[in-house]
């Protein structure tokens, strides 16, 4: 199901926690032709200002604690495997690692925790790894902004802009999906407000279009987010609210058939629908972006664990701090 961050959860008792519980029962209640988003008629600069502080303390709470539970259980598999003095050091040599080879230090620490754990006497993690080429990427938006050289940040950046480019919108984001908790898990958007960011940063695998794409492995298009049944209903209020009326949803892909990501487009009226020559483009892109990812979890993600297993036989039984 949809997790979201519910400030509730982590906020104390006080005037501005009742404004905001007020504020967010009501704000359910706006009629769709309302405008995206407004205010309570009589509700004073104070209490706006209150709940705007509410909700980026709760973005900087989430900002913060995002990943650390796992990131901690490789830093315990570390101290366990390579005799470490205390998590600091394994901390350390996950930064190292994770900044050796530009992966995202929870990238790493998901896979340090996945990936069949090397021989004891095992120079290399992995020995004798197959190793392939880059895949190439032949979508306008990838050669202009020449993406490679395993730069993952540059290929979502292209993929979204190909994908926004195509279908003639400014509103969007792209996914990938979280191999420890399910679902996905936005990593890249642009023109949505952060209330939309912070409903939608973790999404399950119903509820939404883009959990139905995931789930089918198809593109989906919702013509008009007020009326699809595809959405749940609290989903369909923080679309509209976003100011998206539309929306179009594109996996990413593997040869394999396994959806590694998404990509979607917000419209701001409903939507007729796509062209067979859009639709064509989306699946070129979405299918070699798919197979790019797939290369980089194999290739530089390994690469990154080698790196991270040698500094770990390296420093065995000694402390280092972080960068």
């Amino acid at each position: 199901m949809r997790k979201t961050v519910d400030p509730t959860g982590v906020l104390r008792p006080g005037p501005g926690r009742r404004a905001l519980l007020s504020f967010e029962r009501d704000k359910w209640k706006v009629p769709m032709c309302a405008r995206p988003w407004s205010e309570r008629d009589g509700d004073d600069e104070a209490v706006r200002e209150e709940l705007a502080r509410l909700r980026a303390e709760v973005r900087q709470l989430r900002s913060r604690t995002e990943g650390r539970p796992l990131i901690a259980q490789a830093q315990g598999m570390l101290r366990e495997r390579y005799a470490l003095p205390d998590a600091e050091t394994a901390f350390a040599l996950l930064q190292r690692a994770s900044q050796q080879y530009n992966v995202k230090l929870r990238t790493l620490a998901d896979a340090a925790v996945s990936a069949p754990r090397p021989g004891a006497r095992d120079a290399l993690w992995f020995p004798g790894r197959a190793r392939h080429a880059e895949p190439a990427l032949s979508f306008a938006e990838a050669r202009d902004r020449r993406t490679g050289r395993g730069n993952r940040s540059e290929v979502l950046t292209s993929v979204l802009s190909q994908v926004l480019t195509v279908v003639g919108t400014d509103m969007g984001n792209v996914q990938i999906a979280d191999r420890t908790e399910g679902g996905l898990r936005i990593e890249r958007h642009t023109g949505h407000p952060a209330e939309f960011v912070d409903f939608f940063a973790h999404v399950g695998e119903d509820g939404t279009a883009c959990a139905k794409a995931a789930r089918d492995v198809a593109q989906v298009t919702v013509q008009d987010v007020a009326t699809d049944p595809v959405f749940a209903e609290d989903a369909r209020a923080a679309i509209l609210r976003a100011g998206s009326r539309a929306c179009h949803s594109v996996p990413l892909t593997t040869s394999s058939g396994l959806c590694v990501g998404m990509v979607s487009a917000h419209f701001e009226r409903p939507l007729k629908g796509l062209t067979r020559a859009q639709l064509k483009a989306l699946t070129v892109a979405a299918a070699e972006t798919g197979e790019w990812l797939a290369w980089y979890d194999r290739t530089v993600v390994l690469d990154a664990l080698e790196h991270l297993h040698t500094l770990g036989r390296a420093h065995g039984g000694g402390s280092i701090t972080r960068r």
